[in-house]
């Protein structure tokens, strides 16, 4: 794996775990921060011996959303040097949510603003019970603009309107409420719940978690209409006559392991 100034990337096995590592900052980004996670999550989604990825975070903080340095500079920028950096940032979170592999997001600490983009742009979440979380673009003068897909597809439509609207702090348990974390355990507890996650990930066909990963965002919110019955009937019959599909049933009624379990 490439060197990045500020993540680190550990493979182990099956799992990659890309870490935010500037605790100084808890973890703010700036376009150097943000240009390495484009560029860490397209080389992780691209190795085929990597079948989940977890995002990470150092420090007492998983993410505070944007580094003041950064923002001050953002101030002088003209109009078409902000659209050209928000559209940077909008491509990093592009980068996870499309990737193809699952994304589980480890949140040990307090995240805000474009922290709750990285959050949400995930597959899965899991956080300790003593996060915070917060929208808090309006108290600057701003809008949560570049992460508002992936927050409003997480937290929904109505929850939006509030914390888009009031910047209100809101703890684990109301995230969880919401369905933007899918677990809050004790700090202690993270790391177990996350390896189960993880386990569970790469214990699955990787083609079928890939494929089943893509029918979530394609399907979501469409009708229910002759051409969605097509779509869905098509994609079950080409995975049933995939290698991964024909394999997996094979196992099953032959009562042994699948060959991506390996020995």
């Amino acid at each position: 794996m490439d060197n990045y100034d500020s993540l680190e990337i550990k493979v182990a096995g099956k799992v990659a775990t890309i870490t935010l590592n500037r605790p100084q900052l808890r973890n703010a980004f700036n376009e150097d921060a943000i240009a390495d996670l484009t560029m860490a999550f397209d080389e992780v989604s691209q190795d085929a011996g990597v079948r989940a990825i977890v995002l990470a975070a150092n420090g007492p903080a998983f993410c505070a959303g944007a580094d003041l340095n950064w923002m001050k500079k953002m101030a002088g920028y003209t109009l078409a040097e902000n659209e050209a950096d928000a559209l940077r940032l909008a491509d990093m979170l592009r980068t996870i949510y499309f990737s193809p592999k699952p994304v589980v997001a480890r949140v040990q600490g307090d995240c805000y603003a474009g922290g709750m983009g990285l959050v949400a742009a995930c597959d899965i979440v899991v956080a300790s019970d003593n996060v915070n979380f917060c929208l808090s673009e309006v108290k600057l003068g701003l809008i949560p603009a570049t992460i508002s897909p992936y927050v409003i597809k997480a937290m929904g439509e109505q929850a939006s309107r509030r914390y888009f609207l009031t910047a209100e702090r809101f703890d684990a348990r109301e995230a969880h409420r919401l369905g933007l974390a899918h677990e809050v355990v004790p700090l202690e507890q993270l790391d177990a719940s996350v390896d189960a996650i993880v386990k569970a990930l790469v214990a699955n066909s990787p083609n079928a978690v890939r494929e089943a990963k893509k029918l979530v965002r394609d399907i979501a919110g469409l009708p229910i209409d002759d051409v969605l019955l097509a779509d869905t009937a098509g994609r079950i019959a080409a995975i049933r006559a995939s290698g991964e599909g024909r394999e997996g049933v094979a196992s099953f009624l032959e009562k042994r392991k699948p060959s991506w379990l390996g020995d």
